[in-house]
């Protein structure tokens, strides 16, 4: 079972918090534990409550998102960091690229395109050990390029069927390499997805060379097909 990732949710406007609350609370592997409508109160909440993600606006009524981020940052707290907003600036995006957030998603938005950076922010952290790493633990080139989101193109073919998405192909790709090898609902389980629409995915990477499949045998039913993709 996949730990629950707590989150933070900052927004001034309550009912736009209230509605990616409700995006969080609806993707499996997410919780929301509490909601700020300051920078101040999240630099508060943060603190008391140590949450594993903040979904944080820049358009705050007393320091911005962009604040909050580096005040973070200064007094050493690396949380996860989703930044949630209507701001377009390059420079707002290149500020919160540097100084540590995860993702940047421009409202509005449908619930998918926040389902699907929540996984990849959960595949990152559990790529590189989440909270129980410590400074010492060591991580290999393949990855650290898989936290950061690079060195893909060998392992995913551009041209996807239709109805499958790049974002989450990653995660069934990532989930697979992780288990070392996967059953269709034990994809699904994992990235939040039905079991039929992770079996296109895993076929897909089958039918690209990228992963093979075998049969497992019980003693009653159809064999299982089981997913093996390279390291």
């Amino acid at each position: 079972m996949t730990a629950v990732l707590r989150v933070l949710v900052v927004d001034d406007d309550f009912m736009v918090a209230r509605i990616h609350g409700r995006f969080v609370d609806q993707t499996e592997g997410f919780e929301v534990v509490g909601t700020a409508r300051t920078g101040g109160e999240a630099l508060e909440l943060t603190e008391l409550m140590r949450p594993d993600l903040l979904l944080l606006d820049v358009h705050l009524p007393d320091l911005s998102g962009l604040e909050v981020l580096e005040r973070l940052r200064g007094r050493g707290d690396d949380v996860a960091v989703v930044m949630v907003t209507a701001e377009r600036g390059a420079a707002a995006v290149r500020a919160a690229l540097h100084g540590g957030a995860l993702q940047y998603l421009v409202k509005p938005f449908e619930y998918d395109d926040l389902a699907d950076r929540l996984r990849r922010v959960a595949a990152t952290l559990a790529t590189l050990g989440g909270a129980s790493a410590g400074p010492a633990d060591e991580v290999d080139q393949a990855t650290i390029d898989r936290a950061f989101g690079t060195g893909r193109s060998a392992d995913l073919p551009t041209a996807l069927p239709k109805g499958l998405s790049s974002e989450t192909a990653d995660l069934v790709l990532e989930a697979a390499r992780r288990a070392g090898e996967i059953s269709a609902s034990e994809a699904a389980e994992e990235v939040g997805l039905s079991r039929v629409t992770a079996r296109r995915y895993l076929e897909h990477f089958v039918d690209a060379g990228v992963a093979e499949v075998r049969l497992r045998y019980g003693g009653t039913g159809r064999p299982e097909r089981r997913y093996r993709v390279a390291p």
